[in-house]
C-alpha cells in the first residue's frame, strides 16, 4: 500500500506482518519508534518484538486496535498503540496484516490553525479533518462511534492508514486532487462490513479548508452512509434483471430454472423450485383449497455450490411434503414463511426428514424462505430460499423482493403451461388428422415423417398415400399458413377433401381447382365485417400409374418434388409453380412424365428446406446431397434427411416429408381385349376371362369375375360408345375388372321394380366386389370393379 506523500512516510510507524508471523515490510517510521533497520527485522517473526512478559493475541476480525508494549532496540520497553488490519487472501495478495502507530499529532493545537477553528463538533454527520499532508487533526463524535476509536488514538494517521483498505487509498488520492486543486470532490464507496461479504455503502463529500488568505491548509471529509439506497436500487435493478431473464421461452422447466438462477446468489445460496403437477383432467391446475400432504415435482435448483450439493431432491422427482414443512405450509397458507435456526421452527419442520435435516446440519442452512408460486388466481408450485454462507437472515425487505421476482415468474410459468397445453392439443388433434401408417400398395413403397416447429407452434403441414383405382396410387402433401389449433383444423377440412377429390378420381389440377375453392370459401366463413379472412394453403398432388409407370403432378404454390431415378443424381422436377390455394380464378398445369420402377420420388414442405441460417438454394442443394447418399431403406433416407437439413434446436416451422419408391406391375399381370360392338359376343369374352384367370391360377374367383364382366360389358355395349375395352389387372390381394368406354355419361345405381327386366347390373356388380366406381379419361369414362383375392381364398 504505497502512501500519497513517500516522503512523510516517518510520520507514522507501519509494518506489515504475513500470513506466518513473519514481518515483510518495515518503514523509517517504525525504526524511529522501535529503532530497528528493516534489514534486522524483515523475514523475522513478529514475535520477537514483544516484550518479554507480553503476548499478542491474534483476532480474525477484519480490524483491531489496542494498547501493546514492544521491545525498543535498545532493550528498554516502549508501550505502544497499534492499529491492525487484517487482509484475507485474495487472488493478488497473500493473507497479512497492516500494522500502524502514529508518531505525531500528540501536540498542542495552534489558535490561528484553520483547522482548530473549523466547527464540525456538532455536525450530524460524520466529519474529519486533516493537514496539508492529509494527516488526521480532528474528528467528532459521529466519526468516532463510525471507526470506533478515539480521536487522540487516531490523531496524525492518514486516511489510508486509518482505513486500511484499497478503498481507503483511493479516497486519500482524491482527498489529493481536492488538496492540490482547491476544488471539492464527491466519491462513493462500496465497503465490505463483517465476514459476510456484505457491503456498505458511503457517500465521501471532500472540500478544501483554507485560511485568511485562501490558501489551502488541509481537507474536509464528511461522509455519509447510504447503504438503504443502495440496496434499494439493487433490490430494483433485481426485479429488472429477473423480468429480462425469467420467461425467455415457453418451457415450464427452463422457466422455472431461470428463476432460480436469477435468486442465486443474489437473493439466497441456493434455491429450489417445486411445481405441482397439473390435474388428470383437463390439465388445469388445483383450483380448490390444497390439503396436506401436497406431491410437488421439482423443476429446477441452483446452488452456489457446483453440482448443488445441498439438493435432496433430483429434477423431475416426485416427492410427498406433509405439514409441518416449508412447502407444505406454505402453499396451505397462501403465502411468504420464513423459518431459521435461531427461532427454532426449521429444525420443527423438517423433523419428518433425516435426510433433509442432516443436510441443514451438514451445510450450515439457518434460514429458509418459502414462496407461493402464484398466478391467475392458481397455485402454481412453491419456491424455497435457503440461506447458508451468507450468515444474516431474510429481512422483510428480503421478503418482498423474493414475492416479487416470484410473481413474475408465475405469470411466466402459468404461460408456459397453458402454451404446452395448448400445443398439446393441437398435436393430438393433427396426429389424429394424420394417417397413422401408410397403406402398403402396388404402386410404390412409402415412408413418412411429420415434425412440429419447436417454437412456433403446431402448423397445418399434411402428407397422405390415397390408393386409387387400377392400381394406382396419389401421393398428396399441403401446408396450411399460420400455426395453431385454427391452422391445425383447416389442414383436416383439407385432408378430408382431398380424400373425397381423390375418391372420384379427378386430375391432379382439376383436384387442385376444387380444392382452391374450398379455401375460398373457407377464408370467407374465417372473415369478419364482410371482411375476408386469412386462410390460405400451398398444395402437390401426384397420381402414379404402376401399369403405365407414369406419374402425373400439379402443384399450388408448393416447392417441386425431387426426383431421383435409379442410378442417377437427385433432379428437382420441372412443373409450373401454380398459384396458392385461395387466390381464386387462377389456373393449375398438370405434368405428366415417365417414372422409372425404382424411382424414388420425394414430397415435402416448406419447413424443410427454409432455415435462417441458409437460404433456400442452399438447402435443395443440401437435400439432393442428402438424398444420393445410398441407403438401404427409406426410413434410413427419411432420418438422413432431417438430421442434414434441419437445426439441432428444431425447425423454426413444421415440417412434412413423404417419400416414395415407385414399384411397376409386369405386365404379365395385366390382360387386354377389344370388345365389338355386339352383345351376342359377350359370351366368349367372359370365356377368355376365365381362361386368363386360369392361367393366372386364380380360378378360385373365376365364376365371380366372369359375373361382373358380364354385366360391365353388357351396359357398355348398351349405353356406352364404342370403342370399348376390357382390362384384368391383379396383384398378390385384388382383381380389377375395367371396362372403357367413350362416353361420359356416369352410371349409378337405382332401384329396380318386381316386374323389371333390368336396372340390377350395377347393384349385382356392387354386392359381389369389395368395390366399385368410374372415373373420367381423356376420351370417355372408365368402370371398374374390385375383387379381393384374400377373401374369395
Amino acid at each position: 500500500m504505497s502512501p500519497v506523500y513517500p516522503h512523510d512516510d516517518a510520520a507514522t510507524a507501519r509494518a506489515v506482518v504475513d500470513g506466518s508471523g513473519a514481518l515483510t515490510e518495515w518503514n523509517d517510521g517504525a525504526r524511529r519508534l522501535l529503532g530497528w533497520s528493516a534489514d534486522e527485522v524483515v523475514g523475522k517473526p513478529a514475535a520477537q518484538l514483544l516484550a518479554d512478559d507480553e503476548k499478542a493475541t491474534v483476532s480474525r476480525q477484519l480490524r483491531t486496535s489496542g494498547m501493546l508494549t514492544l521491545r525498543h532496540r535498545d532493550g528498554r520497553p516502549v508501550s505502544v498503540w497499534l492499529l491492525a488490519h487484517h487482509r484475507p487472501t485474495t487472488a493478488d495478495t497473500p493473507e497479512h496484516w497492516l500494522v500502524v502507530s502514529p508518531l505525531e499529532g500528540h501536540g498542542a493545537r495552534q489558535p490561528e490553525d484553520p483547522l482548530f477553528h473549523a466547527d464540525v463538533v456538532q455536525s450530524p454527520c460524520a466529519v474529519a479533518l486533516y493537514d496539508e499532508r492529509l494527516r488526521l487533526r480532528r474528528f467528532n463524535r459521529p466519526m468516532a462511534d463510525l471507526i470506533g476509536i478515539p480521536e487522540e488514538r487516531l490523531r496524525g494517521l492518514r486516511h489510508s492508514e486509518i482505513g486500511g483498505r484499497p478503498e481507503s487509498v483511493d479516497t486519500e488520492r482524491y482527498m489529493h486532487r481536492v488538496l492540490t486543486t482547491g476544488r471539492g470532490q464527491d466519491v462513493r464507496a462500496y465497503v465490505p462490513s463483517g465476514p459476510e461479504g456484505r457491503k456498505n455503502a458511503w457517500l465521501a463529500r471532500m472540500a478544501p479548508i483554507t485560511d485568511e488568505n485562501g490558501r489551502v491548509r488541509g481537507v474536509c471529509l464528511a461522509v455519509h452512509d447510504f447503504t438503504e439506497q443502495y440496496l434499494a436500487q439493487e433490490r430494483l435493478q433485481l426485479v429488472n434483471e429477473a423480468s429480462v431473464r425469467v420467461g425467455t421461452t415457453l418451457d415450464v422447466t427452463r422457466t422455472a430454472q431461470e428463476l432460480a438462477d436469477v435468486c442465486v446468489p443474489a437473493l439466497a445460496d441456493f434455491v429450489s423450485v417445486d411445481l405441482l403437477d397439473p390435474a388428470d383432467t383437463g390439465g388445469d391446475h388445483a383450483v380448490g383449497r390444497l390439503t396436506a400432504p401436497v406431491s410437488l415435482r421439482r423443476a429446477a435448483h441452483r446452488s452456489v455450490n457446483p453440482g448443488n450439493p445441498e439438493a435432496v431432491a433430483k429434477p423431475g422427482q416426485v416427492d410427498v411434503y406433509p405439514s409441518p414443512s416449508p412447502q407444505a405450509d406454505s402453499l396451505l397458507a397462501g403465502h411468504t414463511i420464513v423459518a431459521s435456526t435461531e427461532t427454532g421452527d426449521l429444525a420443527q419442520w423438517l423433523s419428518w426428514d433425516a435426510v433433509r435435516l442432516e443436510r441443514i446440519r451438514q451445510y450450515g442452512i439457518h434460514s429458509t424462505m418459502s414462496v407461493p408460486i402464484q398466478a391467475r388466481g392458481q397455485t402454481l408450485g412453491v419456491a424455497v430460499l435457503t440461506r447458508f454462507r451468507r450468515p444474516d437472515g431474510f429481512t422483510p425487505d428480503d421478503v418482498l423482493l423474493a414475492e416479487e421476482i416470484t410473481a413474475r415468474a408465475a405469470v411466466c410459468i402459468d404461460n408456459a403451461r397453458r402454451y404446452s397445453r395448448e400445443r398439446e392439443t393441437a398435436l393430438a388433434l393433427q396426429r389424429s388428422l394424420l394417417p397413422r401408417s401408410l397403406p402398403r400398395t402396388a404402386a410404390v413403397e412409402a415412408a413418412s415423417r411429420y415434425l412440429p416447429a419447436a417454437r412456433a407452434g403446431v402448423g397445418g403441414d399434411w402428407f397422405d398415400v390415397i390408393q386409387l383405382s387400377g392400381m394406382r396410387v396419389a401421393m398428396v402433401v399441403g401446408d396450411v399458413v399460420g400455426h395453431g389449433i385454427q391452422a391445425s383444423a383447416t389442414m383436416g377440412r383439407l385432408r378430408t377433401a382431398v380424400r373425397t377429390l381423390a375418391d372420384i378420381d379427378l386430375a391432379p389440377d382439376e383436384l387442385l381447382t376444387h380444392l382452391d375453392d374450398l379455401v375460398a370459401r373457407l377464408s370467407e366463413e374465417a372473415g369478419g365485417d364482410g371482411s375476408p379472412g386469412e386462410v390460405g394453403a400451398t398444395c402437390l398432388y401426384a397420381v402414379y400409374d404402376p401399369v403405365s409407370r407414369r406419374c402425373t403432378v400439379a402443384r399450388a404454390g408448393h416447392p417441386a418434388p425431387v426426383m431421383i431415378p435409379p442410378g442417377g443424381p437427385p433432379q428437382e422436377v420441372d412443373l409450373p409453380p401454380g398459384p396458392p390455394l385461395g387466390l381464386g380464378g387462377l389456373p393449375f398445369e398438370s405434368v405428366d412424365f415417365a417414372l422409372p420402377e425404382g424411382t424414388v420420388l420425394s414430397l415435402y414442405t416448406d419447413g424443410l428446406i427454409e432455415t435462417r441460417d441458409r437460404d433456400v438454394d442452399a438447402s435443395q442443394a443440401l437435400l439432393c446431397e442428402a438424398l444420393a447418399a445410398p441407403s438401404g431403406s427409406l426410413e434410413e433416407m427419411c432420418d438422413r434427411v432431417l438430421h442434414q437439413l434441419l437445426p439441432a434446436g428444431g425447425a423454426l416451422d413444421d415440417v412434412a416429408l413423404l417419400l416414395a419408391r415407385t414399384k411397376g406391375l409386369p405386365s404379365s399381370q395385366v390382360a387386354t381385349w377389344d370388345i365389338p360392338a355386339d352383345p351376342a359376343l359377350v359370351a366368349p369374352i367372359r370365356k377368355q376371362v376365365v381362361a386368363q384367370l386360369a392361367r393366372w391360377s386364380l380360378s378360385e374367383v373365376a365364376f365371380t369375375a366372369e359375373l361382373v364382366v358380364s354385366e360391365l360389358v353388357t351396359n357398355a355395349i348398351r349405353y356406352g360408345a364404342h370403342p370399348i375395352r376390357l382390362r384384368l389387372i391383379h396383384d398378390e390381394t385384388t382383381l380389377i375388372c375395367e371396362v372403357s368406354d367413350t362416353s361420359h355419361t356416369a352410371p349409378h345405381l337405382r332401384r329396380a321394380r318386381i316386374f323389371d327386366e333390368g336396372g340390377r347390373g350395377l347393384l349385382l356388380v356392387a354386392q359381389l366386389t369389395q368395390r366399385w366406381g368410374s372415373r373420367h379419361t381423356g376420351d370417355g369414362k372408365t368402370i371398374w370393379a374390385e375383387i379381393t383375392l384374400a377373401d374369395a381364398m
